[in-house]
């Protein structure tokens, strides 16, 4: 190859990721002179819907956001307005809640980890080739998919876009029964996740490491899910309130989606790398042997490994589920009562993908003056384009289907969810 070559490596549609993205890079001799993560989905307006509507309407809209993640947003709303209103949600209803985020990373995670990001690692197209090579793999991921939306279905209503989770709690809490019926299938999916992140940890993983700034939320108790402050390993420890004294976003020609970053202008990444990372201490003494088993240390800095880290925190998620089932009773009301009224809260919340962080502005009625959300892909857009950077930069020697293949799978080690990240559009009309 010439010095003064031009090579172009564009990808039109993304595949095997959530929503519609495309990718462009462009390498003069042997330097990326540019990469564009390229987001072109329309926007969706949702801060702007909420804006009129009542409080209690925000944790069922949000949830539209995302079909594969509804319980990210639904709880991200409902502590926000908690956090406004000045209640809080404690004991059998926090178990609940905590049961039912279990099961939204149970599902999420198998369905990315097994179905939409082991092809690249075993040098198939999908799901279909490893059926017809590794039947073991898909059988035990469809199963743990399947116990994942059984846990939305018993403690949510239903499996999509959940119907029973309110702020304040539930319109009315599962049976003793329906929860204590999770127990057997549970302790069959611990198995499974410990079978499938046996069978990802054998994969060749391309030799890639940053020094991320990783941001995700700790709480002194427990691996952070669905409540918590938020830390960074730079050192940062703030409450959710605090978020956008510390982190912003901006708008790029190539994206409909704002682009996260922290106030001073740093990358940063979110999801479950930085969970662990940030967290190890806290998961299971079986998680963490699991861990150390697959090659992982305590703290995780090659992306392509986090298929590995996504099926630890699936085993995780599968026994603390097991635990707070085991341990269910029926409490005596289904939630807090809460009274409409002026305020403004914050609430953020750890997705499959990474925090989503709230917030919401409410009048002396309770209406919903102002909404902001933040998801975990508009957060982690700008590493996502520098670790293609990185890898491209590390492998010019590839041809440039093989280089398209590489980029492709640097992307999917984001599990990506381009529709949550394209809800946000600020529109000025200058009429004369």
């Amino acid at each position: 190859m010439t010095k003064s070559k031009t090579r172009t490596i564009k990808v039109g549609a993304l595949a095997r990721v959530e929503g519609e993205g495309a990718l462009y890079v462009r390498i003069r001799g042997q330097e990326v002179t540019d990469v564009q993560f390229q987001i072109y989905e329309p926007p969706r307006f949702f801060e702007a819907l909420l804006q009129g509507r009542m409080f209690a309407e925000a944790p069922d809209i949000t949830a539209r956001i995302c079909g594969i993640c509804p319980i990210a947003y639904m709880m991200g709303a409902s502590h926000a307005m908690e956090d406004a209103l000045r209640i809080e949600v404690t004991g059998v209803l926090r178990d609940l809640r905590r049961l039912i985020y279990c099961g939204e990373w149970i599902e999420s995670h198998v369905l990315h980890a097994a179905m939409l990001h082991a092809p690249d690692f075993l040098g198939m197209q999908d799901a279909f080739e490893i059926a017809r090579g590794h039947p073991d793999v898909v059988t035990k991921a469809l199963s743990l998919k399947k116990l994942g939306n059984e846990i939305l279905e018993a403690v949510g209503g239903r499996a999509v876009h959940p119907v029973n989770l309110k702020v304040g709690g539930f319109y009315k809490a599962p049976s003793r029964t329906a929860i204590r019926a999770l127990v057997e299938p549970l302790k069959e999916a611990v198995d499974s996740a410990l079978y499938l992140t046996r069978a990802f940890a054998a994969f060749d993983f391309p030799d890639y490491n940053y020094d991320y700034q990783f941001v995700s939320m700790r709480h002194p108790d427990e691996y952070a899910i669905h409540e918590g402050r938020i830390i960074s390993s730079h050192g940062l420890d703030i409450p959710p309130s605090a978020f956008l004294e510390h982190f912003r976003e901006e708008h790029v020609k190539h994206s409909t989606a704002l682009q996260g970053m922290t106030t001073d202008g740093e990358r940063y990444l979110v999801g479950p790398l930085a969970r662990y990372s940030n967290n190890f201490d806290q998961l299971s003494d079986l998680a963490k042997e699991a861990a150390r088993d697959a090659g992982l240390g305590p703290v995780c800095t090659n992306p392509f490994q986090s298929i590995v880290v996504r099926m630890v925190e699936v085993l995780y998620a599968c026994q603390e589920a097991l635990r707070l089932a085991e341990a269910y009773e029926e409490p005596d009301a289904s939630c807090v009562e809460v009274v409409a009224g002026a305020g403004e809260g914050h609430g953020c919340t750890e997705a499959p993908r990474g925090i989503c962080y709230h917030t919401y502005r409410l009048d002396d009625d309770g209406r919903i003056l102002g909404a902001t959300i933040i998801p975990p892909t508009s957060q982690n857009q700008r590493q996502i384009e520098n670790d293609v950077l990185g890898v491209v930069q590390a492998n010019m020697d590839m041809a440039d289907s093989d280089l398209q293949w590489r980029c492709e799978q640097t992307i999917r080690n984001y599990d990506p969810c381009i529709s949550c990240s394209t809800h946000f559009l600020n529109l000025t009309v200058d009429r004369a």
